[in-house]
């Protein structure tokens, strides 16, 4: 990988987002957590939920990747809070289509991951980028499978 690739692939906007995750905190009382890993670079990013008649009313998450993954985690957390399943699916499909297939970036309110098309090119961090996403999607999946919402939950 060249300078010029590395500055345009940690572009000032990809290291902006990856220094301000959103709901960067675990929850107290989450209904599902889940926790992905990345077995090529050893990124993980964890995820708790708290769901409500299908769509998230509180988010946390732990994340521990590379900028590029960070970068995707401060995304999601900034559009997790009131959307559905079906929702944040399409958002993780549309990445990986962006990435694997050069696919236009995801849909409103997941649009901000376009700032990662620069990726597609350095499919080792494919999986650390698609992490978050996948985290939330199980989680939001397990929530619902158990479908009791916990009362008083502290975010």
């Amino acid at each position: 990988m060249s300078d010029t690739d590395l500055i345009k692939l940690y572009s000032a906007r990809i290291l902006a987002l990856a220094a301000d995750i959103p709901h960067a905190e675990r929850l107290t009382a989450p209904q599902a957590t889940v926790k992905k890993r990345s077995p090529l670079c050893g990124s993980t990013v964890t995820v708790d939920v708290v769901v409500e008649m299908g769509r998230i009313v509180a988010f946390g998450q732990d994340v521990k990747a590379c900028a590029l993954g960070q970068a995707a985690a401060a995304v999601v957390g900034g559009a997790a809070i009131g959307r559905s399943r079906a929702e944040v699916e399409r958002a993780r499909d549309q990445l990986r289509a962006m990435l694997k297939e050069g696919a236009p970036a995801p849909d409103a309110p997941f649009e901000g991951l376009e700032v990662l098309i620069p990726a597609r090119d350095y499919k080792n961090r494919h999986a650390s980028i698609l992490l978050a996403l996948e985290a939330t999607a199980q989680a939001m999946a397990e929530a619902e499978a158990q479908g009791k919402p916990q009362a008083g939950t502290q975010v």
